[in-house]
């Protein structure tokens, strides 16, 4: 499946794939949308690897990052008026923008389907039960070519041998990256990786 086959129904969204993509644009800095656009064409590559629906990966992907650009007081004010964990806030912009995310599309985007909403909430921290959308989302976030983490290459080989797999070594991966400058690790990230890391060991 490539990007330019896909035509959405509107089973989970009225928007086209092309007018997501302006919506998407206009609200991101170039940088931060070429990066949604590697990542939408990762998980499509995913995507056909594993057999989940391309329609919505594409969805969740072009909108994950749709509030990581928003003012600080605007993340914070959302996060407040929609009732979402408050302890977010004390983890800033890089934990709040995926379950702010997560309401922009259900309510400017009227994406009522619980398994995208999930791929944009949970794609920074995982969760203790993902969805192979989810997964996928959480994984082409991290491995998309232009990734620089040193362990990314790792993470690419093992995103073709199994999600679960790849899933487990980048959330290990990416606590360890915050023990080592002595950054807090957000509850839910610690969650995944008990749910997924410690039995794959």
């Amino acid at each position: 499946m490539t990007i330019t086959d896909i035509t959405y129904s509107n089973e989970y969204t009225s928007f086209s794939r092309q007018q997501l993509v302006a919506k998407v644009k206009s609200q991101l800095s170039q940088q931060r949308f070429d990066h949604v656009m590697r990542v939408e064409k990762m998980a499509l590559e995913l995507a056909e690897r594993y057999h989940v629906d391309p329609q919505k990966v594409s969805i969740a992907a072009l909108l994950h990052d749709y509030a990581k650009e928003l003012k600080q007081e605007t993340m914070r004010d959302k996060v407040i008026s929609e009732n979402l964990n408050l302890e977010m806030l004390n983890f800033g912009g890089a934990i709040c923008h995926g379950p702010v995310g997560a309401v922009f599309a259900q309510k400017e985007f009227n994406i009522q389907d619980q398994d995208i909403l999930n791929a944009i909430r949970h794609h920074t921290c995982g969760s203790q039960q993902m969805s192979e959308l989810e997964k996928v989302i959480f994984i082409a976030d991290y491995i998309e070519p232009e990734r620089q983490a040193p362990t990314a290459p790792v993470a690419r080989v093992y995103a073709k041998e199994s999600l679960d797999k790849a899933l487990a070594y980048i959330i290990t991966q990416e606590i360890l990256y915050l023990i080592d400058r002595g950054i807090a690790v957000y509850p839910a990230t610690i969650e995944t990786y008990n749910a997924y890391a410690v039995k794959n060991k």
